[in-house]
């Protein structure tokens, strides 16, 4: 199976993470304002589903390295395959009540309440963990990545004029995302094997990792989906009989597309996290934040005609992030 052999392909790898990470979303930007975000979500997982196994079957089975996908899955034992599936189970409920706390609190409160706690405790789960890298290095790229959210943050506050104020409850329900989100990844890790070359016995490689996690999204949103479908946080319900209704075959492969590129992202951070570790692999793609602002700066023109104060923030949060950036690659040198 194709494996990552030196940390400076696996660094590159972790930006094409952030790529992945922060361009899936565009994705819904181009389905149809009628079209439901539950609905696109079915398409989103079912694109997470296929991308893993194709990955599998393909880069994950050929070569002399590691082990094959179908042996890699017949060999692991009960406490992988509940650990990586349960870490499926955690992020798709994260992923869901976080995009419920942006419709009811807003982007600008929202996003960085949740995504903000899914950075800083996703660190510190797989720091402590499996503690790899300069921890002051490392914490303090995350902090300045934390910083240059907040900054994100407050300048779309002030460009969009948001005056109302934020809601208790999506406050609350971005709390609870970001901490679910924070923890997904720590039990993927625990399900591999800290070498992919020689894997241990009972423990999965990177591909069957993700696989087993992206059935765990699969298979939870007929419970989370579902129940958000017909008892929505904020919006007006939907039924499953909506998402064959007035849809067509390119609105579904939207959806599908989006979760192919989340996915894509995912293996590259997984494949990525035994030469960069845990910590290092997980902060870098979550930097993804940076990577939307900057589709909503230079591509969706979300800040077309912005104050001087606004492109001063803008100009921060840029600086921020990339000095985040270099701590956290500096890190592992230390």
């Amino acid at each position: 199976m194709f494996i990552v052999e030196s940390y400076y392909l696996a660094v590159i790898l972790c930006f094409f993470t952030m790529i992945c990470w922060g361009s899936w979303a565009n994705t819904q930007k181009l389905s149809p304002k009628t079209w439901s975000f539950t609905l696109f979500y079915w398409d989103y997982s079912i694109g997470v589903l296929l991308f893993s196994l194709l990955i599998g079957l393909t880069f994950g089975s050929f070569g002399e390295n590691g082990r094959p996908l179908i042996d890699d899955l017949l060999q692991a034992n009960k406490a992988s395959y509940i650990s990586a599936f349960l870490g499926g189970i955690i992020f798709n409920l994260a992923n869901l009540l976080i995009v419920a706390a942006i419709s009811i609190a807003g982007m600008a409160v929202a996003f960085p309440v949740g995504i903000g706690i899914a950075l800083i405790l996703g660190v510190l789960v797989n720091y402590v963990a499996t503690p790899v890298g300069n921890p002051i290095l490392l914490f303090l790229g995350v902090f300045l990545i934390g910083l240059a959210i907040i900054i994100d943050a407050l300048a779309y506050k002030l460009q969009s004029g948001e005056k109302n104020k934020s809601s208790t409850k999506g406050i609350m329900i971005s709390v609870i995302g970001g901490i679910l989100m924070g923890l997904f990844y720590r039990f993927v890790a625990s399900s591999m094997s800290s070498n992919f070359t020689i894997p241990k016995d009972g423990l999965f490689t990177p591909y069957s990792a993700l696989l087993i996690f992206s059935f765990g999204i699969f298979i939870s949103n007929f419970l989370w989906n579902t129940y958000f479908m017909y008892k929505p946080l904020d919006g007006i319900k939907v039924k499953f009989e909506d998402y064959f209704k007035n849809s067509n075959f390119k609105i579904h492969l939207i959806g599908v597309f989006g979760g192919i590129i989340w996915c894509a992202g995912m293996t590259l951070s997984l494949l990525s996290s035994e030469m960069a570790g845990y910590p290092i692999s997980y902060g870098l793609g979550q930097g993804a934040t940076m990577i939307a602002a900057a589709w909503g700066v230079f591509v969706w023109n979300e800040f077309e005609n912005a104050s001087k104060k606004i492109n001063i923030l803008i100009s921060l949060m840029f600086l921020f992030f990339i000095v985040g950036l270099i701590l956290i690659i500096m890190s592992r040198f230390n």
